[in-house]
């Protein structure tokens, strides 16, 4: 693929709720372009978009896919991106790359949970927006009802395209700025024909409301309008190109991406009217050596910059990372530095990427996207720039995992490569996080929800071979003690020869919940070596180790050695320190005993409409309610919950709220178990511990 000038560059993202038909929209727009012979369809899993085996196994996106192609001599960047919520990660970082966006509507389901979420994403990045009403030969289409309900979320979205036809009978539309009508042909090919006289009264209408939204974001068209004067066709472009960039107005656009009715439209659109990286202005950083900022224009004359939006771990080519130039160019036989991490490497191959395919290229030109491969020292959200001229642009901001697994291997002997695995894993996916819980002793792998460590277990098995088990994880509990209690700890053998004699009385008390250990020596008179003091304590902080309801360690606890004896040949270190964990486990097993369980601070963000029912099931969680407050249309619950019932919360919390709920949590403190609960708990653990001796 040549290299195009940034004029004459568009980088458009698809953006929608899962099961939309982007990628069978990108599709047909490729047929169209001639860059692929055939339309592949997702149910059989041959999409240029979807190429990957855990996209074709569960036949939904789960990575986002780059996918050039020319139209009326400009190059589109098309930015597939996963609808399912668990994929979120390629979405952000897809908004990043691209210079507006297409929300995908399904004429059929009209605007889902995962519409709104991409609006407010891309209302963030403050990006231009096209709606596309798609699917509108299905069943139960209704352009109608679709738009309006877009109109609900975005009240300046404004029909462009009118459909002729409806549901089976979709066989055109009227375009309402040059009031002309298209007629689908074979294979996306279309034919101006006659308007439909049933349809004149409507047109009228909804042209004149799209001059008038036109005219509202411009004084001078404004004035004209409120006047009577007629605006031409060229003027009304022009405005509605400027109300694009601008944000004042969003195109409501239609068409069947299965059956590549009306698609070479929308492509005919976005080269017209979807900004430019030049359009869309300067971009601004901070400069890492004077702390101040900086701006860059997309021009070649500018130093070089790029933003790194997309990371692949390959196990034979290495890294690959796919990045935006945003000023300068760059040229195969040249150097990256890296502002982030203050590295320097030489450029690898420089690849344009579509869907898996890759072309190579001798040099990126502002504007456009491009990837390089085999790469080392360069990681997602990095800021690549030239040395002379750094720029460090702001990080990507991706939403707390909350999902978690605990994970282990299947194969023996396979930790050391899981861990380089999931490593390798981590570094594409910033959305995945895992920790070593030093407690159980489980490792601990948070996501977004189960697909997504389903996604990740496939992963890794492909790519590395390695297999791996996920489970909910052990959870870590502790134990306690609820009044004070004296015990004796003796320890004495005789075998012949030298023999072993420990003896120690403790007095074993609670301390208020947080305080951990305290350990006090009261021995006076020497009845008690000082030498031996430090092995009674380290056989206490032994025996606390292993609990005493059901193996958990004990904590808030005060241990006072007060009293005992000692033999001038048989006594020792090992002897004290076994009296010591004698003593502390009859002390504490008289102590009231209680178990504890991690309780967690939880925020939960819902809708108006699902309080009720989160809140209810939070009570049924055992959660304890602190209080509401209002926070732009939702409610914000705080809550105090415990750790054992938060496990699969984020899948359940989004059922309940249809996506629209969303939470996070971080530890509190410690409480104790309700007794029938820690009754069961208590038990389980002591047919573990019989099943393993």
């Amino acid at each position: 693929m040549k290299n195009f000038a940034s004029e004459n560059i568009r980088n458009v993202g698809l953006f929608s709720h899962a099961g939309a038909g982007k990628t069978t929209l990108s599709e047909a727009m490729l047929f169209n372009a001639g860059v692929i012979t055939r339309r592949g369809k997702v149910e059989e899993g041959n999409t240029t978009s979807d190429w990957q085996p855990e996209e074709i196994k569960r036949k939904i996106s789960i990575d986002l896919s780059v996918l050039p192609f020319e139209w009326q001599e400009c190059k589109i960047n098309l930015i597939d991106t996963p609808g399912y919520a668990d994929f979120v990660g390629n979405v952000i970082g897809a908004l990043r790359s691209v210079d507006s966006g297409i929300i995908v509507v399904c004429a059929v389901s009209g605007v889902e949970v995962g519409t709104e979420k991409v609006w407010n994403y891309l209302s963030q990045e403050n990006l231009p927006v096209f709606f596309l009403v798609n699917k509108m030969d299905r069943e139960g289409a209704n352009f109608e009802k679709a738009f309006q309900e877009i109109q609900e979320i975005v009240p300046k979205a404004t029909p462009i395209y009118l459909p002729i036809g409806k549901e089976a009978d979709f066989r055109g539309v009227v375009d309402l700025l040059s009031l002309r009508a298209f007629y689908f042909e074979n294979e996306g090919k279309v034919k101006e024909g006659p308007i439909p006289e049933e349809l004149q009264d409507t047109i009228v209408a909804m042209r004149e409301n799209l001059i008038e939204n036109v005219a509202e974001t411009n004084d001078e068209l404004l004035n004209m309008y409120l006047e009577g004067q007629g605006i031409d066709l060229q003027t009304l472009h022009k405005a509605l190109k400027q109300a694009i960039l601008e944000r004042k107005l969003f195109p409501i656009l239609c068409a069947s991406g299965f059956n590549n009715k009306g698609v070479n439209l929308v492509s005919d659109f976005l080269v017209n009217f979807a900004p430019s990286p030049l359009e869309r202005g300067t971009v601004r950083g901070g400069n890492p050596q004077t702390q101040g900022d900086e701006e860059r224009k997309c021009l070649e004359n500018e130093p070089f910059s790029a933003f790194v939006f997309k990371l692949i771990s390959d196990p034979y080519v290495g890294k690959i990372a796919f990045f935006r130039v945003f000023s300068g160019k760059l040229s195969s036989d040249g150097k990256l530095y890296n502002v982030t991490r203050g590295t320097e490497e030489k450029v690898g191959q420089l690849v344009f990427l579509r869907g898996k395919n890759q072309e190579s290229t001798k040099e990126v030109s502002p504007g456009d996207i491009a990837a390089v491969a085999k790469i080392s020292e360069i990681y997602l959200g990095d800021t690549l720039a030239d040395r002379e001229h750094p720029i460090l642009f702001p990080p990507l901001s991706y939403p707390e995992p909350n999902y978690l697994a605990a994970v282990r291997p299947l194969g023996k002997g396979d930790e050391e490569k899981i861990s380089q695995a999931l490593s390798r894993m981590l570094e594409e996916d910033p959305t995945l996080k895992l920790q070593r819980d030093p407690d159980t002793k489980e490792d601990i792998l948070y996501g977004l929800g189960d697909i997504h460590l389903d996604v990740l277990a496939d992963k890794m098995k492909r790519k590395f071979g390695v297999e791996i088990a996920l489970s909910i994880p052990q959870v870590p509990y502790k134990e306690t003690i609820k009044k004070t209690a004296k015990a004796e700890g003796k320890y004495k053998r005789q075998s012949g020869g030298r023999g072993q004699y420990g003896h120690a009385w403790l007095e074993i008390e609670p301390l208020p919940r947080g305080q951990g250990f305290e350990f006090v020596d009261k021995i006076v008179g020497g009845v008690i070596p000082r030498n031996y003091i430090p092995a009674v304590e380290k056989g206490v902080q032994e025996a606390m180790q292993e609990g005493i309801l059901a193996g958990y360690p004990v904590i808030d606890v005060r241990v006072t050695v007060y009293d005992g004896s000692y033999h001038p040949v048989d006594s020792s270190d090992m002897a004290f320190k076994i009296a010591g964990s004698m003593a502390f486990r009859k002390g504490a097993s008289e102590a009231n005993p209680v178990l504890l369980e991690p309780i967690m601070n939880v925020e939960v963000i819902v809708p108006d409409e699902n309080m009720g029912d989160v809140i209810g099931d939070l009570n049924s969680r055992r959660g304890r309610i602190l209080g509401m407050e209002p926070q732009d249309g939702y409610q914000k619950v705080k809550a105090l919950v415990p750790l054992a019932e938060l496990f699969r919360y984020s899948v359940d919390l989004r059922s309940i709220t249809q996506g629209r709920g969303y939470f996070s949590m971080k530890f509190s403190h410690y409480e104790e178990v309700p007794s029938q609960i820690a009754e069961g708990i208590i038990e389980k653990a002591k047919k573990e511990k019989e099943a393993s001796e």
